[in-house]
């Protein structure tokens, strides 16, 4: 039965119908204890954390910056080279490059030949001759590319202006380096080059031997006892092409060896 209100509704009088309750289902689910603390991580650190544990942490950072992800990962320290927190001045580190100082004044010679190595000296004396004319090549260029004529270099004698042991005359140039040998010592070619002469001087040089070593270089030995090359041979350095003595104008036994540049005498300390 219903009834009808000042405002025109009908209204229910009979008892009202009971409601069905509805009965909540649970499901009983296996607790996760890192269930809360993934869901709390977001999905780029999970796998900067997962690279790291991983032990490629370089690789894993190299291939999320080609994807354009900027990660913060601590990772170990695997290469020869870990990062700074400021890259820039490590780049700028890297590409400054020290001043070096020089006065006003100083010299700065380009025309030193070209690096060469050591294990052919040969070589090396060639890049020096045909680099540069002979005539103006400074001791700093040329000191050590010619080899000791001797095994043991002792001077007797130097090279320049000083008495002459024979004459007593003050004055006398010596045009060469007067070294310590017995007669019979093996005489060296102080580099590869060819005889263009081997006999006997005229000027008190005894028996006498001249290498040419080309671009006016030349090296002779003189006063020996004996030789055993000839004209328009083609020696090596260090061949043994003489015997020391004491031939021509000498006072004992001993090695005169002078150095010729574009035929001048000059001190050959400057090349040994």
């Amino acid at each position: 039965m219903t009834t009808q209100n000042t405002r025109g509704r009908r209204r229910a009088s009979g008892p009202t119908a009971e409601l069905r309750s509805t009965s909540a289902v649970e499901h009983e689910r296996p607790r996760d204890p890192h269930r809360e603390l993934r869901r709390r991580k977001g999905p780029l650190r999970q796998m900067a954390e997962f690279a790291a544990a991983s032990g490629a942490g370089q690789k894993a950072g190299v291939a999320l910056a080609t994807t354009g992800l900027i990660l913060t990962v601590a990772m170990p320290g695997t290469g020869a080279m870990t990062a700074t927190a400021d890259s820039s001045q490590a780049a700028s580190a890297v590409g400054t490059q020290p001043e070096i100082p020089a006065a006003a004044s100083a010299t700065i010679d380009f025309s030193r030949a070209a690096v060469s190595t050591t294990a052919d000296p040969d070589s090396k004396l060639k890049q020096l001759l045909s680099a540069q004319s002979v005539g103006t090549i400074k001791t700093s260029s040329s000191k050590g590319t010619l080899g000791a004529p001797l095994d043991t270099l002792t001077t007797a004698s130097p090279f320049g202006y000083r008495v002459n042991p024979i004459t007593g005359g003050l004055g006398e140039f010596h045009r060469g380096q007067d070294f310590v040998a017995q007669c019979g010592t093996q005489v060296h070619a102080a580099a590869a080059g060819k005889v263009t002469f081997a006999g006997w001087h005229p000027y008190g040089g005894g028996n006498r031997i001249v290498v040419d070593h080309g671009n006016g270089l030349e090296t002779t030995y003189n006063h020996l006892s004996s030789f055993n090359v000839q004209v328009g041979q083609t020696v090596g350095r260090g061949d043994v092409i003489a015997l020391s003595g004491t031939t021509g104008a000498s006072t004992g036994c001993h090695l005169h060896f002078e150095v010729m540049v574009n035929g001048d005498v000059v001190d050959p300390l400057g090349w040994l």
